[in-house]
């Protein structure tokens, strides 16, 4: 039986998206999050957007993928936009200007998180640390180490899908004991999940400590390679469309 494909995890797909550079990519991203955040205007937004339409058109990644990414922040949003349109003090109704800057926001957020979901998706989680070591490799100069904050992100993006594949176990073998998640008050309910949260943070303690024997078994000194090949014509012209778009959106 086939297991899903957790949301936000690598999706092994034949596109020009996947064969980038992760150092084009990871650049890009940053531009994105700025343009989305920078564009002051509704014409910014509009070509911040189109980019988005455009990226996930090209990784093939759906927009029910980005949906599903704004699940946990749903009421955090839904809170923001009422907040913004509601108007309580002095006449009270509902306000256009606070519903159009509520929205816009949202808007913002819906952005950045298409962005960052277009990114983990085409790209493996060592390219990306081999993409941030290389990127960051003048402040070795300094004395900053890069090597490890390289291996830590690398690590950390490792343990992301190995935490939501032991949760969902845990929560399986506690509910086929009895245990009711998913059923009573908000203080029961808490109750519950802490039969989930305990044996969870128990099992990511031990797979940290068996990673960190491992890595001193190895005699780990730090990560000292980084991504040294030169980009391609090709990726260099995507490169400087990607700040042009950016730049558009902002200056928009």
């Amino acid at each position: 039986m086939r297991r899903p494909v957790m949301l936000g995890a690598y999706v092994d797909r034949c596109t020009a998206v996947h064969r980038m550079d992760a150092r084009v990519k990871l650049v890009a991203l940053l531009l994105a999050s700025v343009a989305s955040f920078a564009s002051s205007a509704h014409a910014g937004l509009a070509m911040a957007a189109a980019g988005l339409v455009v990226a996930l058109g090209a990784s093939r990644t759906s927009a029910r993928e980005v949906l599903c990414g704004l699940r946990p922040a749903l009421v955090v949003l839904a809170f923001s936009l009422l907040a913004n349109s509601v108007v309580i003090v002095g006449q009270p109704g509902v306000s256009l200007a606070g519903l159009v800057r509520g929205a816009t926001a949202v808007l913002r957020i819906v952005l950045v998180v298409g962005f960052a979901l277009v990114f983990s998706s085409t790209t493996m989680p060592p390219a990306i640390a081999d993409a941030l070591a290389s990127l960051l490799s003048p402040l070795r100069r300094v004395g900053v180490p890069v090597g490890d904050l390289a291996t830590m992100l690398s690590v950390a993006l490792r343990f992301i899908p190995i935490t939501m594949e032991e949760a969902e176990r845990i929560r399986a073998a506690q509910r086929a004991r009895g245990a009711r998640l998913d059923e009573g008050g908000v203080l029961a309910r808490l109750r519950g999940w802490g039969q989930v949260l305990v044996p969870l943070l128990v099992s990511l303690f031990r797979r940290a400590d068996e990673l960190a024997s491992a890595m001193a078994d190895r005699c780990y000194g730090g990560q000292q390679t980084s991504l040294s090949e030169p980009l391609t014509s090709r990726e260099v012209a995507v490169l400087l469309a990607c700040v042009a778009w950016a730049a558009a959106a902002v200056l928009a």
